[in-house]
């Protein structure tokens, strides 16, 4: 006798590492690289921005706080997606630093 399944069967997908020339996404079980030049949207992300992503469907990453989606096949073969925005999201404003009193 076999247990039916119940609801959709989507494996995680998480952030193995983040550096200055882009960030790994563990996909399944592929390390995935997303290099910055290729996908100038997540430069300028915070980290927990970049961290914060969800899997719609096993072919769709999207990262809510950046409104970005990416179809996972543009990640592995960015050679077949060349119309891609060069565009680079405005930088953010940073609070400037506050003197520590002695």
């Amino acid at each position: 006798m076999k247990s039916a399944l119940h609801g959709k069967a989507i494996s995680a997908v998480e952030v193995s590492s983040l550096g200055p020339e882009g960030f790994w996404l563990l996909v399944d079980e592929r390390q995935l690289f997303v290099p910055f030049k290729e996908f100038p949207w997540f430069q300028d992300a915070r980290i927990r921005e970049i961290m914060l992503m969800e899997r719609p469907s096993p072919h769709h990453l999207r990262w809510p706080d950046l409104d970005i989606d990416l179809a996972v096949e543009s990640i592995e073969h960015p050679d077949r997606f060349p119309l891609r925005s060069r565009a680079r999201p405005k930088q953010r404003q940073r609070a400037p630093a506050r003197p520590i009193k002695a």
